[in-house]
């Protein structure tokens, strides 16, 4: 594929998405901006958060990891079920109740101003952290499809890359969004079918053949049974549980979606179809990997290689065989299924981080329209700025998977929001309130401490579970600093 070729792509998709743009943010305001004037149709919710929950990651990284990791990731997928469940019956109807733009507000209302504050801090850090991750892997395709052949450097590739994000969300935000996420889900669902029949096609397979050909695989094990062994089904399963707990339920990017639905049935209504959907698109990527590596294998395509372990390096699998080894057509498939399920992702959190600053932060209700305006686009750009900033940073640092830092950054970041919600939701107790701050900053490190000994004193090595630990460590010191205190209201259980 030549760069003149793939440059053309993506000009022609920003021209689909900002036209989509200019035609919803019409009048936009605040409200539009962080909640959609909350009439946004569940269905539509419900399809655009496919695209916001999968992103770039499960687009490279699952397919690329079935050769190391098997399909163990099915066990994170039925966990994620279980997760859906708790937000849909617990977090939704206290959500709704309140009627919060920032979900982050509950934590005021229940413990007070620095608990407020400490969520929303660590909701900034671990999404902008997240999306940073994200982006960062894209543009390193694109890097290698096109810029390096036309000798663009790296950081001119991210920065034009966020820009064309800033330019079509800057004013209709979640309005645009619901909008633009409905279309790049549709695009990243028919480049993986596409992907996967061109390569059943090359492999002279029929559907029931394919089928069979993924069961078959040594690849496609689902069931680890050591306890000590990172794939272990029921540590993966319950890590998935919580990892959709906090970075969706107790997450501003994806509550926002679905507190910009016209009620709390909608609502739910909404996370029930999206499970559904989330969890059949995940085993599609799955098979997709598969079929890569037997793909690779009958045509005696060498994959790339980590030169220190000799081991496939996985995020570099699908890239390289739809951009070198596919024809023409399977190659413009993935360059567009990779930038729409990237900036169905990366276009949210934008918003996301946006929205919290300034609620959260600047407490933006307190001025008029005008001015609201204003300080959200100042607000929206600094963003960007703070995003290209990061992915440069992972560059220089970054020696591991992608979706491994993804979810080991997001243990550390959201597991200070899993304490504070549960501690506020199942229990009665009050804090004092200046002590949460310290208490949420010391819990991670104390994580940190534990998961890099872990291996010598027990010989355990954690996975995506220490998201859980890093919760109850957070639950046990606010615990230690908490008091007599009830507030029924605010507790969903009364």
């Amino acid at each position: 594929m030549s760069p003149t070729l793939i440059l053309s792509l993506i000009a022609g998709y920003f021209v689909v998405l900002i036209i989509i743009s200019i035609l919803t943010s019409r009048k936009a305001t605040s409200e539009s901006f962080f909640i959609a004037n909350r009439n946004a149709p569940w269905y539509m919710v419900a399809f655009a958060m496919i695209g916001t929950s999968l992103s770039g990651v499960t687009f490279i990284s699952i397919p690329g990891m079935v050769a190391s990791e098997s399909w163990s990731y099915v066990a994170v997928v039925a966990g994620y079920t279980v997760g859906y469940l708790v937000i849909g019956t617990i977090l939704m109807p206290l959500y709704y109740r309140l009627r919060l733009v920032s979900i982050y507000t509950y934590l005021e209302q229940r413990f007070g101003f620095w608990s407020y504050k400490t969520g929303a801090l660590f909701f900034l850090i671990s999404r902008a952290v997240g999306a940073a991750f994200r982006l960062f892997l894209v543009a390193g395709v694109l890097q290698l499809a096109v810029f390096n052949g036309l000798g663009v450097p790296f950081a001119v590739t991210v920065s034009v890359s966020i820009f064309l994000i800033y330019l079509y969300t800057f004013r209709g935000g979640l309005k645009t969004i619901l909008w633009t996420d409905t279309f790049q889900t549709m695009a990243m669902l028919v480049c993986v079918a596409v992907s996967i029949y061109l390569m059943a096609d090359e492999l002279n397979l029929g559907f029931a053949q394919v089928v069979k050909t993924v069961k078959e695989s040594s690849m496609s094990k689902i069931y680890f049974s050591d306890p000590k062994d990172s794939k272990f089904f029921w540590k993966q399963f319950a890590s998935g549980a919580f990892i959709t707990i906090v970075m969706t339920g107790l997450d501003q990017d994806l509550m926002q979606k679905n507190l910009s639905c016209r009620n709390l049935q909608d609502a739910q209504k909404n996370m029930f179809w999206f499970t559904i959907a989330l969890v059949g698109v995940n085993i599609l990527f799955l098979s997709l990997g598969v079929l890569l590596y037997q793909f690779a294998a009958a045509k005696g395509i060498v994959l790339p290689t980590n030169p220190a372990t000799g081991t496939v390096i996985g995020d570099k699998v699908f890239p390289l065989l739809a951009t070198e080894h596919f024809s023409l057509f399977a190659g413009i498939v993935f360059i567009l299924g990779i930038i729409a399920v990237t900036y169905a992702s990366a276009d949210s959190a934008l918003t996301a981080l946006t929205t919290s600053f300034c609620v959260d932060m600047l407490d933006i209700k307190q001025y008029d329209e005008k001015k609201q305006t204003r300080v959200r686009q100042y607000t929206h750009f600094g963003f960007s700025l703070v995003l290209i900033v990061i992915i440069l940073i992972f560059q220089a640092i970054n020696d591991q998977s992608v979706v491994t830092s993804l979810f080991k950054a997001a243990g550390y970041t959201y597991g200070p929001l899993l304490g504070l919600y549960s501690f506020g939701i199942f229990t009665s107790r009050g804090l004092h309130d200046k002590l949460v701050l310290p208490v949420c900053l010391f819990t991670p490190l104390l994580t940190y401490f534990i998961n890099a000994n872990s291996k010598t004193w027990w010989g355990y090595e954690f996975g995506f579970e220490i998201l859980i630990l890093n919760g109850l460590l957070t639950f046990i010191g606010l615990l230690a600093i908490s008091r007599p205190r009830v507030a029924p209201e605010l507790n969903p259980a009364a």
